[in-house]
């Protein structure tokens, strides 16, 4: 299934965590927070102005983001789990 978000959306794969600590403890699933970070998988055209002027996206497919603690709603396409979330909820990208 093909999903183009809108306006000024992303669309979010959030990158899994270490199972480790660094101390080589293995962590169980039911103790582990959800990763603030991702990959962006879609992009929506950009915001409108006022005037009707699309203002474009900053970030693209594949970059690689980090996000707030509680951004974006989470869904599920094609059995994945992803975050549909606002271009504002991003705090940077990651080279």
């Amino acid at each position: 299934m093909d999903f183009r978000p809108l306006h000024d959306r992303v669309l979010v794969k959030r990158l899994e965590s270490d199972e480790k600590t660094a101390g080589g403890l293995i962590i169980p699933d039911s103790a582990k927070e959800k990763p603030q970070e991702g990959e962006i998988v879609a992009v929506g055209s950009g915001a409108r102005k006022d005037s009707g002027e699309v203002v474009p996206m900053d970030v693209k497919a594949g970059d690689k983001v980090l996000f707030g603690k509680w951004s974006g709603t989470e869904v599920k396409l094609d059995g994945q789990d992803l975050l549909i979330m606002k271009e504002s909820d991003i705090m940077g990208v990651l080279s």
